[in-house]
């Protein structure tokens, strides 16, 4: 078996684990990316649409493009080495070292021993088993990133008249890409009273291509014995479907946009504990999971709505890894709460004195709302939002004096809300 030491290895190759390893690259240590894929830039490869860079690199850039700025920085650095077509298998921890066991078809086992490792695994598609459609079950049924491979890099077209389940971003950009390629997207059904995907989304993928877009509404049924032929479609009441008001919208392909899941399932065999709220693990303030030197960035610690926001954070987590690396984390770190209409705060725990950012999603849907930063029932900062709803991610930094009262109290834990 290959055996090779490194100080750092990073489990993923898309957005969040190119930002993480090239910043620990840049300062220094060597770092290894496993990536299960023969290219690196995971999802952002088969997302040819523009709209990527805007925050991170102040221009406006498609999938590939974005990933290629990070892709280009990481094989020119010496410091960095690239594990393709490897996918992560076991884990071993023996006090400091951790080895890593990854599995290659081309070139077998692999044994890296590290310091630091880094989860950044991306996440994963809901399918139907996940939300329980009842009907028969056919061919013509499949993800809208199953879709968008198949369009984009596959250059097949899965169907001509389709159906949408969820508008989430994936399923709504999709609906934009299979009206340019020919299809007919007969319309978007969504079960929440408000849209789950960016409102620049539902703009410029629906709106603007006169797209359905069914609120409050559900599938109540799926007809077709060799290919999908109809499905049925009612209002909801109460969250009840009412079958008296139902209709039927033939088609011959269905399309699931009904969110994301964070890929842990490695997380969980070696160890780390997970939040239930965001299906990603626990953090401290330096993104550091509950088993020590473990760390954790990107979709697989929660499910971000930009890419740029992916790439921020984990560049974060990297340099938390430096400063683990150097021995030079914080001693003392306090916990971060979600108050009122908050989902989750990210990350789970501050320190004071240091700057930090956090990342949340609110609970409702609502305009001119106030966030709000709390400790010990005072509140430290504010912030007017023109506009909130659970599916567009909030963020909010406090710089070391707004936190310096935490020295001064009894009760130290930070308190986030939305009103």
């Amino acid at each position: 078996m290959k055996e090779k030491n490194y100080d750092a290895v990073v489990i993923g190759g898309g957005s969040a684990g190119l930002a993480c390893a090239e910043e620990i690259g840049s300062r220094g240590f060597s770092v290894a990316i496993l990536e299960r894929e023969e290219t690196l830039g995971g999802i952002l490869n088969q997302c040819i649409h523009n709209g990527f860079g805007l925050h991170y690199f102040k221009e406006e850039l498609t999938g590939p493009e974005y990933a290629e700025r990070f892709i280009q920085r990481i094989t020119e650095n010496k410091a960095i080495d690239l594990y393709l077509d490897t996918t992560a298998q076991g884990y071993h921890n023996d006090g400091q070292i951790k080895t890593l066991f990854g599995y290659s078809g081309r070139s077998g086992l692999i044994a890296l021993n590290t310091r630091a490792v880094v989860l950044a695994q991306g996440c994963r598609e809901r399918n139907r088993g996940n939300i329980g459609i009842p009907g028969t079950r056919p061919s013509g049924i499949l993800t809208a990133g199953l879709a968008q491979r198949l369009v984009n890099v596959e250059g097949y077209i899965p169907g001509k008249r389709v159906v949408i389940v969820g508008s989430g971003d994936i399923g709504l950009i999709m609906a934009r890409r299979l009206t340019w390629v020919g299809a007919e997207v007969l319309g978007v059904v969504e079960i929440q009273p408000y849209p789950s995907g960016l409102t620049r989304n539902i703009v410029q993928c629906l709106s603007d291509f006169s797209i359905p877009l069914y609120l409050s509404h559900s599938i109540t049924e799926i007809r077709g014995k060799n290919r999908i032929e109809a499905v049925t479609v009612a209002p909801l009441s109460g969250g009840i479907p009412q079958d008296d008001k139902s209709f039927d919208i033939s088609c011959d392909t269905l399309l699931l946009s009904v969110g994301l899941i964070p890929d842990n399932e490695f997380s969980k065999k070696i160890g780390v504990a997970l939040n239930p709220e965001t299906g990603g693990p626990w953090v401290d303030a330096g993104l550091m999971t509950s088993v020590e030197g473990v760390f954790a960035c990107g979709n697989v610690l929660h499910v971000h709505d930009l890419v740029d926001y992916v790439s921020e954070e984990s560049a974060r987590c990297g340099r938390s890894v430096c400063r683990y690396l150097r021995d030079d984390l914080p001693a003392v770190q306090y916990p971060v709460a979600a108050g009122a209409n908050v989902k989750y705060v990210l990350p789970n725990k501050y320190t004071p004195g240091e700057e930090q950012k956090f990342y949340l999603r609110s609970l409702i849907v609502k305009n001119k709302a106030e966030l709000t930063v709390s400790l010990d029932g005072e509140i430290i900062k504010s912030k007017r939002l023109v506009h909130v709803q659970p599916s567009e991610m909030i963020s909010i930094t406090l710089k070391p004096e707004e936190l310096s009262k935490a020295r001064e109290i009894k009760e130290k834990s930070l308190t986030v809300s939305v009103v």
